[in-house]
């Protein structure tokens, strides 16, 4: 055990001494936390310069339709030929102008924007917008039907999920929540099992070719070697996804607090950074609720322990898997061939996942989520939809073992592998090396 415990000193401390380790452990906290921070950042300063708009509308349907606000001014021009209109958003008088050409039909439904620069797309849809509701609202009145009672009757439905157990109990899904956690949490498990996977398989390769191997076995025993980088590399794995979390918590939450959107009470009374905001520049208090609500409806305590127990084995799993093929190869040509077998079931998970996410307790999706080489991918699609507990448990148990029994078979092949140099491998080979006491 004490070599064992030298080699994954040895693994780790390589590892995260590595320029590339550093600039991808602070790198990827940024890149999370953008996803957060940009858009709030955006609806900050999505308000635009204050636009005067011309409208020449031959047509007589929209000329006091155009109502202007802070952002935009709407100047009808009615009489005015559109080319002279065109020389002023030219020279400046206006920034752009629309244009509402005669129709042969009773309704017109075109219209064009003239401007220098590019429309911005909220000014785009405003105009679309107001033109279609007036057509809209002339047809039911050319029906002989009042708009004001068609739009009294649109009616939004707000549908609530109540997941019941078998105790009675109710708690309230967000199936929509569900989906994105559970599509993410799939897609960082794949990630993380492929780059370190690859990093267990490249560093045993590497060694291997340049004969270093042959020194390092003569003092250890080819399973302590395997072992201690396994273990080495998923120590640095964890060490990095820790990294991540906290570091992104904190610049989400350095953020959130710089900009005074700490807590829901801060939205509520209007005020950012001494400016007065409204419900509609970044969210009403209702809104802020409702996402609390949401929140506290998932387990996230539950959901990153089991995160880190599959994670954990299925990287276990696969390393295992990775070193002995990185002793089978002399080159990647050979590594591509003999990976892909494994990289497969992988594949198949993360195809199987936007199933799964529809259908978390369908048989397929339970069925997926026991079998080993699935199973860290598909439960971890499945656990934010609150399977029984049974079910994750007994899909960590067979995960185990079978991480157990990969070993015991990947040991042999690694301990022949690991001093075979420049002979052509088959799968007929690898085969016998299984039967070698």
């Amino acid at each position: 055990m004490n070599k064992i415990g030298l080699i994954i000193k040895r693994e780790y401390m390589t590892r995260v001494r590595k320029r590339s380790f550093l600039i991808l452990t602070f790198l990827g906290p940024i890149l999370m936390a953008a996803i957060y921070i940009v858009p709030i950042v955006l609806a900050l300063n999505s308000s635009t310069d204050h636009l005067r708009v011309a409208v020449v509308d031959e047509s007589h349907w929209f000329e006091d339709r155009f109502t202007s606000n802070e952002q935009h001014t709407f100047v009808n021009m009615p009489g005015q030929p559109i080319d002279s209109v065109k020389e002023m958003v030219k020279s400046g008088a206006f920034d752009m102008a629309v244009y509402v050409p005669p129709t042969q039909l009773n309704i017109p439904s075109n219209a064009i924007v003239y401007s220098i620069r590019q429309v911005p797309m909220e000014i785009e849809n405003y105009i679309s917008g107001v033109m279609k509701k007036e057509i809209e609202d002339q047809k039911l009145m050319a029906k002989g039907v009042d708009p004001d009672i068609v739009s009294a009757v649109k009616t939004n439905v707000n549908l609530q999920i109540m997941r019941m157990d078998e105790k009675g109990n109710e708690k309230e899904t967000f199936t929509k929540v569900q989906f994105a956690l559970g599509i993410g949490l799939s897609m960082l498990v794949y990630m993380f099992i492929i780059f370190f996977g690859g990093q267990v398989m490249q560093g045993v390769s590497e060694e291997k070719t340049n004969r270093i191997i042959e020194v390092i076995v003569s003092s250890v025993k080819p399973f302590q070697l395997m072992m201690g980088k396994i273990i080495g590399v998923s120590l640095v794995a964890l060490t990095q996804f820790v990294l991540w979390i906290l570091l992104t918590g904190a610049l989400s939450l350095g953020f959130s607090a710089f900009i005074g959107l700490s807590s829901p009470e801060m939205l509520s009374q209007g005020t950012l950074m001494g400016q007065d905001i409204t419900t509609s520049s970044i969210m009403s208090n209702e809104s802020v609720q409702n996402i609390m609500q949401i929140v506290h409806s998932i387990p996230f305590g539950s959901i990153i322990l089991w995160f880190l127990v599959f994670f954990i084995l299925g990287y276990l799993l696969y390393a295992t898997l990775y070193a002995a093929i990185g002793s089978l190869v002399d080159n990647n040509t050979d590594s591509q061939q003999f990976s892909l077998p494994v990289t497969v079931p992988l594949i198949i998970a993360i195809i199987s996942s936007f199933y799964i996410v529809n259908n978390p307790d369908s048989s397929l999706s339970v069925w997926l989520s026991m079998i080993p080489l699935t199973s860290p991918i598909s439960m971890m699609v499945r656990i934010p939809f609150d399977p029984p507990i049974w079910q994750i448990v007994l899909s960590a148990v067979i995960l185990a073992g079978t991480f157990v029994v990969m070993t015991w078979f990947a040991a042999k092949i690694y301990r022949t592998g690991i001093l075979m140099y420049g002979k052509k491998l088959s799968y007929k080979e690898i085969f016998k090396w299984l039967k070698y006491k």
